[in-house]
């Protein structure tokens, strides 16, 4: 493996030596490229010498820069994705931007993008132009709808993608009629399972690939397939009766009594999970009803029934009257906490899974690596800051870096 082109606090690690170009803005790409890094990886965020990466400017939630007094003129959101990188700016508009850029793929070991496919072919850096000077890179493009099909070229965003692959059609209310209008989480499962989690199988596979043969590949990922080949239940139902159930009233959505969602008597929520026979009953014996043990799986009018009962007797008590008793009785029932309150849960407390990074609290790795504990990570780079050091250790003179600047490359 080859050493890093410059040194870091990040020295340790089981990707240590994999030197990654990472084009990718946003989200996706950054979280799956921050994983990267996180594990040992040398990962140099190349941005444009204008705005650069957009996430820089605010994220969602946001109500002004640096809001939680990080000490960063970046928004909290870049912060959260763009830990122990590197930040080259480029020009790639100009010849002289994609020469260095050249320069600097034909070591590497990965390369990510998420332009719309085409584009860095016309620019002169796609993985033809790249493989043909490093046979043994591993090209990553992460797009919504993949490089081929009739919708390659579509714009899209996270919403779009859910819906595409089947999967938003799945989430939302059913009232035992009718089901309500579909909702949206506020987790983007194509953005960061689509995203950033599948392109990590495949470029991980690529890489081990690349060592054993010298052989790299380019790795298409369409964040609309990442969806829809773990959109399983749906797929069972259709395969089954040939079409899904309604929304809100398949198996895991709220279709039967043991596995829902319920309301308590302050207006706050408990997510019973009781699918197993074992864990119903002994929710049923915890709260006094016996009676609806035989029925956590009933559907049709008697598991309208056993669901309004259940809810009826729920939200008579706040959730503090509850949360005890069913976790004494280990019945998978707990409570939906807000987001304020998972940061002080002590179980994500045992886990050490916020930690502060620049200033910053943020998710540590959701990883635990026995023989490679995660060292103390540095904090997302300010634009361009490790330009000259990535170049200069890429082998540019001095005086090159000085035209790169002076012509505004750099």
């Amino acid at each position: 493996m080859r050493a890093s082109m410059t040194e870091g606090p990040i020295s340790r690690g089981p990707l240590a030596g994999i030197r990654v170009l990472d084009l990718t803005r946003l989200l996706p790409g950054p979280v799956a490229t921050m994983h990267l890094a996180d594990l040992g990886a040398e990962v140099i965020k190349i941005e444009d010498t204008g705005p650069g990466d957009y996430a820089r400017a605010m994220g969602p939630g946001e109500r002004a820069k640096g809001g939680d007094g990080g000490g960063s003129g970046d928004s909290v959101f870049f912060r959260l994705v763009n830990r122990n990188k590197k930040s080259l700016r480029l020009d790639l508009k100009q010849a002289a931007g994609v020469a260095a850029f050249m320069r600097l793929a034909k070591n590497a070991d990965v390369i990510f993008e998420s332009f719309r496919p085409g584009v860095v072919d016309k620019l002169g850096i796609g993985y033809a132009a790249v493989k043909a000077i490093n046979p043994r890179v591993v090209y990553c493009a992460i797009t919504g709808y993949g490089q081929t099909g009739p919708w390659a070229e579509l714009a899209g965003h996270d919403i779009n993608y859910l819906a595409t692959a089947g999967l938003l059609d799945q989430i939302g209310h059913y009232d035992g009629e009718r089901s309500g209008p579909p909702a949206i989480p506020n987790l983007q499962v194509g953005d960061l399972l689509g995203g950033a989690l599948t392109p990590l199988l495949g470029v991980l596979a690529a890489v081990i690939g690349a060592r054993a043969t010298g052989q790299g590949s380019h790795v298409d990922v369409a964040m609309t397939d990442a969806v829809l080949a773990h959109n399983i239940f749906p797929l069972v139902t259709t395969l089954v009766q040939g079409w899904p159930a309604e929304r809100g009233a398949d198996l895991l959505t709220g279709g039967v009594p043991c596995y829902g969602v319920y309301r308590t008597a302050d207006d706050r929520y408990l997510a019973v999970g009781a699918l197993e026979p074992k864990f119903w009953q002994a929710m049923c014996a915890a709260i006094g009803r016996a009676d609806l043990a035989p029925f956590g799986l009933a559907t049709g009018s008697k598991g309208r029934e056993v669901r309004e009962g259940l809810a009826a007797l729920l939200a008579s008590q706040p959730m503090a009257h509850w949360v005890p008793i069913f976790a004494a009785a280990d019945c998978c029932v707990t409570p939906i906490l807000r987001m304020d309150e998972v940061l002080h849960h002590p179980q994500v407390a045992a886990r050490e899974m916020l930690v502060e990074v620049g200033g910053t609290r943020q998710y540590a790795p959701p990883f635990k690596l026995s023989a490679w504990p995660w060292a103390t990570a540095m904090p997302a780079p300010a634009a361009g800051a490790d330009s000259e050091a990535v170049l200069a250790a890429a082998g540019f003179t001095a005086a090159e870096i000085s035209a790169l600047r002076a012509s505004r490359v750099i």
